[in-house]
């Protein structure tokens, strides 16, 4: 039998901590081993398989238009990506669209479109307000807004023009905001730093004072939109309307695309401005129409409010059952559970050994993002394995103690 977590290790570049399984298959939250084993995914890919793997819309979507044309280039036109923005303009607050192909790309280009903004009518400004604990992507550009240190200092000297700021914290915003100001670029949840959700009033609090200052604001919705939060977009939750907003992960249902909207006052891109080769091709764009068409037709958003309200519920009792749960917390099915010592990664590879995949999102936490369509049942099979887990973990503490 083929090992290929050996050959994994001799051809690939020691990028990844992985978890030690190799998955060959999916269907719906479920995943299987080359060895036949299987498990429920309660990662999803990062986000990312929002309707779960192998979704028949989808995989039928994809076929066809691989079949019909896969690559164009943006010097024609192509109808699977205009139909894809039409879809995303009419579903949210912007006017226009910017299709790439990664999250990374998406809020490269949004900090992009704001510099332009700030050269047209701020006087040149160009410097973006960004959060601790946040994660904007791994360019270098996006590593300097990214306000994790653990992230930058393997890549100093850093591209300049971001200031990171505490997060949920409106007057370090508006502290760190000045003349060169010309963005303020939030995550409405902090997604890789932790699942870490702002108090109610914060980004309201942000609004205005960007409408006070003339800046623009934009919110980094690579993990919290495509319905993972419980609307289709997180800001939606909130009240206020973002000027641009970048989207990727749950955008393609597992293929690869990201893209960046923004309202009309902010789309200031001129032709030659910004570009891509493989940004909006037809096969990522028809993967990508086909999955928002799904969740806005069926219900899926909806799913993900009632199914995350009862994982929600349902952890909320194991931490009312064991004091080393510190907190959980989350919306949808973005959930988190805090631990008070670092044994997160103990807890997710315990997990994997009963068929469960987790994610340790840090030491002391880890983190639940399944698919939007699992029910019920799915949350209480995973309850059920973590419980057992937490039961042993328990014990062993105890035992440590004395």
């Amino acid at each position: 039998m083929t090992d290929w977590q050996e050959l994994e290790r001799k051809y690939l570049m020691n990028t990844f901590k992985r978890l030690p399984v190799t998955l060959v298959r999916g269907q719906g939250a479920r995943v299987w081993d080359d060895e036949g084993r299987g498990y429920l995914d309660f990662i999803g890919g990062l986000a990312v398989d929002v309707l779960g793997h192998s979704h028949p819309e989808l995989t039928k979507a994809i076929s066809e238009q691989a079949h019909t044309l896969i690559q164009t280039s943006n010097l024609v036109y192509s109808v699977p990506q205009i139909r894809l923005a039409e879809l995303l303009v009419e579903n949210s607050c912007f006017d226009k669209v910017f299709l790439c192909n990664s999250g990374a790309e998406a809020t490269e280009g949004a900090v992009k479109l704001a510099r332009r903004y700030g050269k047209l009518h701020i006087d040149g400004a160009y410097e973006v307000i960004t959060t601790m604990n946040s994660f904007h992507g791994r360019t270098l550009a996006m590593v300097a807004a990214t306000g994790q240190p653990k992230f930058q200092e393997s890549y100093t000297p850093l591209p300049e023009g971001f200031l990171n700021v505490a997060y949920d914290n409106i007057d370090a915003i508006k502290k760190a905001t000045g003349r060169k100001t010309c963005a303020v670029m939030l995550e409405a949840i902090q997604g890789e730093g932790g699942v870490n959700v702002p108090t109610d009033d914060y980004l309201k609090e942000v609004r205005a004072w960007c409408d006070e200052r003339g800046i623009l604001l934009i919110l980094d919705e690579i993990q919290t939109g495509m319905g993972r939060t419980g609307t289709l977009f997180a800001y939606q939750q909130s009240g206020i309307e973002p000027d641009i907003m970048a989207i990727a992960k749950g955008l393609g249902g597992g293929v690869p695309i990201g893209a960046f909207l923004a309202k009309d006052k902010a789309s200031v891109f001129a032709p030659g401005d910004h570009g891509s080769t493989f940004g909006g091709n037809p096969l990522a764009c028809a993967a990508g129409f086909a999955t928002l068409k799904y969740i806005l037709e069926q219900n899926v958003v909806e799913n993900c409010l009632s199914v995350g309200n009862y994982l929600m519920s349902r952890l909320l009792r194991l931490k009312a059952k064991y004091d080393f749960i510190v907190e959980v917390r989350g919306r949808g099915l973005l959930i988190a559970m805090e631990f008070s010592s670092d044994i997160a990664e103990n807890v997710v590879q315990a997990c994997l050994q009963e068929r469960l995949l987790l994610n340790a999102v840090k030491p002391s936490a880890i983190r639940f993002m399944p698919p939007l369509i699992i029910g019920e049942k799915e949350v209480d099979e995973a309850v059920g394995i973590l419980g057992r887990v937490l039961a042993r973990a328990s014990k062993e503490m105890v035992a440590t103690q004395d």
